[in-house]
């Protein structure tokens, strides 16, 4: 599925313009559209912002896509980060879930 670049919110351009006003959005090349493989939920990781909490990094889990692909089935909320897809401990991403809060 398509879907508009969260990273850069569609728009192609580095939304922190480190190198300069007109350097292309990394994750998208520049296109502002990004594939996801279907089914996919939003990444509870970075909350679908694409952008790794208080930096100006993509998300580790998403890829800074702002959504991530799950198996098809059945899905429960993961038992060992309640959902949140964080470590209780630190900001890394759950190791059981893989960030996705979900199993």
């Amino acid at each position: 599925m398509k879907i508009k670049c969260a990273f850069c919110k569609g728009d192609g351009l580095d939304p922190f313009q480190l190198l300069s006003k007109e350097a292309k959005c990394q994750v998208c090349g520049g296109k502002g559209i990004v594939n996801i493989p279907e089914p996919a939920i939003k990444c509870v990781f970075c909350g679908g912002s694409g952008v790794y909490h208080g930096t100006r990094l993509t998300c580790t889990v998403c890829g800074g896509k702002g959504m991530v692909h799950v198996r098809k089935g059945k899905l429960k909320e993961c038992y060992k980060c309640n959902g949140s897809g964080r470590t209780f401990d630190s900001e890394l991403p759950c190791m059981t879930c893989k960030g996705k809060g979900v199993v």
